[in-house]
């Protein structure tokens, strides 16, 4: 089965990555289908190479069949929280040029087998890469009253986490994605709000499932640590919880001082690594996101090695 993504914020992305160079070494920290990548490829090529990154078998596959005319392209299967790890192998040192376009592809969510999507009936699963051992199904019915409170509190961001945690617990075993949605509009009927009742929980889940914010925080500062003076790290991020992130650990490393009392000499001894390249995030227009819904809640932030 093919699938088809649209990228967001694609030329955007791809010129701040063009200001580091054409002839460097770029990783797209996030392949999916390839939309980003090929187009660092069009437009960096063919001096520079591109390493693409992803978990995903099924998107390596595609991606690589979609880029296979590219000689200096190449796939490998990874989560971005190994990059250096993972450029190490390849023998690359330092790099030019990083690309993240986190979250979740259309792909995943129109794959109903993959267990993404409220709207379709399938298995609680939600793993990005289908070897790994935690399921949704493990987080819904194993975790402890605790820990399930504190994924939907923290993740999903969602103020009846309580009354949900309690709504899922009393009614395990939960098998199917249409079952843990039913039971999410039970726990929170009455309510009004512009989104589906289960839009919070399930990326609450989700993001457990795969440690997505753990993988960010590890990817950025290594990233930042391996691009060479003048190179790019560019982020799309699609939620708050990603923005925040990216945002706080970019003025972190854009800052001279880290030190509480900023009128007494600097004794914290932090060095500055980068210059911010967007103030404030850049967002989709109105263009594209009318011609795809999805990209509206998109934030690009980018920033150079000093």
């Amino acid at each position: 089965m093919s699938f088809s993504h649209k990228s967001v914020l694609l030329a955007e992305a791809v010129d701040f990555l063009k200001a580091a160079g054409s002839s460097g070494v770029f990783v797209d920290a996030t392949l999916g289908l390839g939309g980003h990548s090929g187009e660092i490829l069009r437009r960096l090529a063919p001096q520079g190479r591109l390493i693409g990154l992803d978990c995903d078998d099924r998107n390596l596959r595609e991606a690589a069949e979609k880029l296979k005319g590219y000689g200096n392209f190449r796939a490998i299967k990874a989560n971005f929280r190994d990059l250096d790890a993972v450029l190490q192998n390849e023998g690359i040192e330092k790099i030019d040029g990083i690309l993240y376009d986190l979250g979740v592809s259309s792909a995943h969510f129109d794959d109903a087998a993959r267990g993404f999507s409220f709207s379709k009936e399938a298995p609680l699963d939600m793993r990005l890469d289908p070897g790994a051992a935690l399921t949704a199904y493990d987080v819904v019915n194993s975790y402890k009253r605790p820990d399930l409170e504190r994924v939907i509190r923290d993740y999903g961001e969602e103020y009846k986490y309580k009354k949900i945690a309690d709504f899922i617990i009393n009614r395990r075993p939960i098998e199917t994605t249409s079952k843990l949605a039913e039971i999410t509009a039970l726990a929170k009927r009455g309510m009004k709000e512009k989104i589906d009742p289960a839009t919070r929980v399930f990326q609450a889940i989700r993001i457990e499932v795969n440690d997505e914010l753990g993988a960010l925080k590890e990817s950025l500062e290594k990233a930042v640590g391996m691009l060479q003076s003048g190179g790019v790290i560019a982020v799309i991020s699609f939620h708050s919880l990603e923005d925040r992130i990216v945002k706080k650990y970019f003025a972190l490393e854009a800052s001279d001082c880290v030190c509480e009392n900023k009128r007494m000499p600097c004794t914290c001894g932090h060095v500055k690594r980068i210059n911010l390249l967007t103030k404030k995030a850049l967002i989709p227009g109105d263009a594209e996101t009318a011609e795809n819904p999805r990209a509206r809640s998109a934030k690009l932030r980018a920033a150079v090695k000093i």
